[in-house]
Formats: C-alpha cells, structure tokens, sequence
C-alpha cells in the first residue's frame, strides 16, 4: 500500500463505518469510543482516528469482517498508513521526511556523515587540556555543534505537530485534558486491550503486555537520559560545577540508568516488530521504522559503552561512535517514527477535550 493520503483516508473512513454500525470492539482503545460519538466523519476526523490508534491489532483478531470476508476490514494496517501519511504530510519539508521514512540508505547515509563530522570536529579542535570526555573535544565545541542540530529539528518538529493540530480542530487546552493525556502516556493505556490483557501486536491472537512494557522502557529512558543532560547544565552553569561527574551523582545516575532502558525497550519493539504480521502495520515505512528503533538503541547502548571505555585508549573511537548516532538522531527527529510521540500525545490531547466538552 502507497502513502497516498486521499486514497488511504477514503478507505479508512470506509472502514470506519462499517465499525460504527458494528461496535464489537467498542471497549477495546480510545479510538472506538470517538469513532462511536459521529455518525458521519470527515478527513480531520480520520487523519485524528489514525494518530489515535496505538497499533495493538486487537480489533483486527476479534473482527469477524477481515480478509477474505468482501468487507476486508483491516482497520489497524490501514490507520497506520495513513497516520504514516499524514506525518509526511505535515512534515516540513515534507520530501526529506519521506525519503528518510520509506529509505534505509536515508539512516546509513545521515549516520555516516554525522560521524564522519564528529571525527573532524575532534582533529580539527583538539583540547588535551580538558578533564574527561571534554579532552578529545571541548565543552564549548559540543555546544556549539548540538545546540543547533537539537534546538532546529525541535522547531520543525513543533510546527509540524501545530499543522496537525490546527487541522483536527484542536482548541485551548485545559489542565484536566493535559493530565488525561500525560496518564494514558506514562501508563501507556491504550496498550493494554480492552481487558486489560495487553494487545496482540507480536502474539497475534495471543495477548501480550511486551510491547506495552518496552515502550515504557524507551520512553522513560528517553526522559532519563534528557533528565542527565539538563542536570549536567544546571551543574556546569549554575553551580560551576563541570564534568566529569562521579557514578554517584544525578547526570550519571540518570544516563546509566536511561540508556539501559532505551537499550533494552529498543532491543524488545526491535524483536516484536520482527514478529508481528507487517500486513497489520505500515508497510511502505518498514525500513525507516526498524532503523529509528535500531538507531535509539544504539544511542543507548554506545553511551553505555563509552562510560565503560573511561580511562582506555578506546574513549576517543566510542565518543565519535556514540555522538554521530546522537546528532542522527536529533537531526532526523521531525522526519522518523521518533514524531510519532509528539503527534499521539497530540492525538490524546484532542481526544482528552472531546470527552470533557461530551460530559460539560
């Protein structure tokens, strides 16, 4: 199937309304409770269905409709071409978001540069002066270099998450619709089936809470090793305090302990998705998927094995290794799975203010 955005919502909204008439799954996640409160809906209403669903593939292994019945209901494979779709559509620029989605020689190229700028960075500005990681490139230099590559794709990655919001509708948001969606987040809710037995992602028609649980891993891990950097500034800045720090103080705590977590969930989705029917899922996004996933992991596991490497000879190779795989990461943020976060905790966000102006 073809991101093509126009096709793929028609036939969602197809879809759609065979499951409205239906309503078997009507407990399974939060897209079936929307889909039940219209009668009728629109594109906006489809391209919100589509960042909605979580993939879980419940609905499919319960539906009597699916292939070979002529309904051919596979609501999860479809919204997940098009919620695909409408990322690239929002995307800016959109060309390189999809080239980089649907292309592996996209993340081996992006990768490859990153470290092959690392490394010049760190022959062309030596400091032998500098304590710790800061002895092969300066402080000042990392800055220099990671502040853009974080702070631009971030502002892409903002104003495509705005298109999207402005086109569904979204309005002001109120405290009560930013604590529903931040709980479905950290509990990852919609994850765990209608009865609460985990979703049928890699298992099929088995439940399983794995794939629940390894994204819990990269998120908090994500946040962990977010949380080691913007202590590490507070500490160099605020309280003159530079690196290096000890393993008992907060930037190592929280970087060892997230890059194990992204290490591990990265290893853990990578496993599934192997598993998992691709007819059920993205089928045009595959590579630029499990390169996203492969590429978090090995920004955690590499930070691991450079903290491992301190004192040795082979410092210098890891840092070059673990900063390329970071600048990759950052600089493909607005275009990878990675904006699947921002636009579902937008999604959530929108759906959290259509049920408080259902019960106001």
């Amino acid at each position: 199937m073809q991101l093509d955005l126009v096709a793929l919502t028609k036939e969602a909204n197809r879809q759609i309304s065979i499951c409205n008439a239906c309503r078997f799954c009507s407990s399974y996640c939060a897209v079936f409770p929307a889909v039940s409160a219209k009668r009728e809906h629109q594109d906006h209403d489809m391209i919100q269905l589509a960042n909605l669903c979580h993939n879980c593939r419940g609905c499919y292994y319960a539906c009597q409709y699916t292939p070979p019945h002529e309904f051919a209901i596979n609501l999860p494979g479809t919204l997940a071409e098009l919620r695909h779709a409408s990322w690239i559509e929002f995307a800016k620029p959109k060309q390189l978001a999809k080239w980089i989605s649907t292309h592996a020689a996209a993340w081996v190229s992006i990768v490859s540069l990153s470290f092959l700028f690392l490394i010049g960075a760190m022959m062309q500005f030596p400091n032998p002066d500098g304590l710790g990681f800061y002895g092969y490139l300066s402080h000042n230099v990392m800055v220099a270099i990671f502040a853009p590559a974080f702070l631009l794709p971030l502002a892409l990655g903002i104003w495509s998450v705005h298109s999207y919001w402005k086109f569904v509708g979204g309005g002001m948001l109120h405290l009560q619709d930013i604590f529903e969606a931040s709980r479905a987040v950290a509990t990852m809710r919609n994850l765990k089936g209608g009865q609460e037995l985990g979703c049928n992602f890699e298992k099929k028609d088995r439940y399983s809470n794995g794939r629940r649980h390894a994204h819990q891993a990269v998120l908090f891990g994500f946040l962990l090793c977010f949380a080691s950097t913007s202590v590490a500034t507070i500490m160099h800045y605020g309280l003159d305090w530079p690196a290096p720090y000890g393993i008992w103080t907060l930037p190592k705590i929280f970087g060892i302990s997230g890059g194990v977590l992204l290490t591990i969930g990265s290893l853990g989705l990578w496993f599934m998705r192997s598993k998992a029917d691709p007819e059920l899922g993205s089928t045009s996004t595959t590579t630029g998927d499990q390169a996203f996933v492969m590429l978090t992991g090995l920004v955690g596991l590499s930070g691991l094995m450079l903290y491992a490497a301190t004192g040795t000879s082979a410092v210098s190779t890891f840092l070059a290794i673990h900063l390329s795989l970071v600048m990759a990461f950052f600089v493909t943020l607005p275009f990878s799975k990675m904006m699947h976060g921002f636009y579902r905790m937008a999604a959530l966000l929108h759906d959290a203010q259509r049920k408080r102006r259902l019960n106001a």
